[in-house]
């Protein structure tokens, strides 16, 4: 592994213990002052560690027991990252439009980020996640292979599977 991967390794990891730590303010450390980040849940990019940090506290009201876990091997170039991972909690309030279920969901996705230019510090995240089956968990949507899912395809125009 090289020292550059070491380094990586290290944001991500205190990357995810920020999303698991409850201290918005550990966002500072580990962005560039104007960090850009954007998720499924933010209608448009967050500019900056302090609107991070307040996004970081909405997901935590919704799952007070979140928690960001690694699920495999980070990529890098050097400037780019790729960062496999899942996030776990139960779902006690609304969580953007998501009305609040009580469910715990396991929601896998992948960190991808710009780090700053010679720093270990990202300048760029967007979070991609597993929406469709985070949808089936929490009851938006029904099972593959169930009559909920056969209704819901009929309704849709695309008929029904055998």
């Amino acid at each position: 592994m090289s020292a550059g991967q070491v380094e990586v390794d290290d944001l991500m990891d205190c990357w995810q213990a920020a999303w698991s730590g409850r201290d918005a303010d550990a966002f500072a450390k580990l962005c560039a002052a104007n960090v850009h980040y954007e998720d499924p849940l933010t209608p448009k990019p967050l500019e900056g560690a302090a609107a991070l940090g307040r996004h970081a506290r909405r997901l935590w009201a919704a799952m007070p027991d979140a928690r960001v876990e690694r699920t495999g091997e980070r990529l890098t170039d050097g400037t780019y990252i790729a960062a496999p991972c899942r996030l776990l909690g139960t779902q006690r309030a609304r969580l953007g439009p998501i009305p609040a279920t009580g469910r715990f969901v396991v929601v896998n996705g992948v960190f991808y980020g710009e780090l700053e230019d010679g720093e270990p510090r990202l300048k760029r995240v967007r979070a991609f996640f597993d929406l469709y089956s985070t949808a089936v968990t929490v009851g938006l949507l029904p099972a593959a292979g169930t009559v909920g899912e056969r209704a819901l395809l009929a309704i849709r125009g695309f008929g029904v599977r055998s």
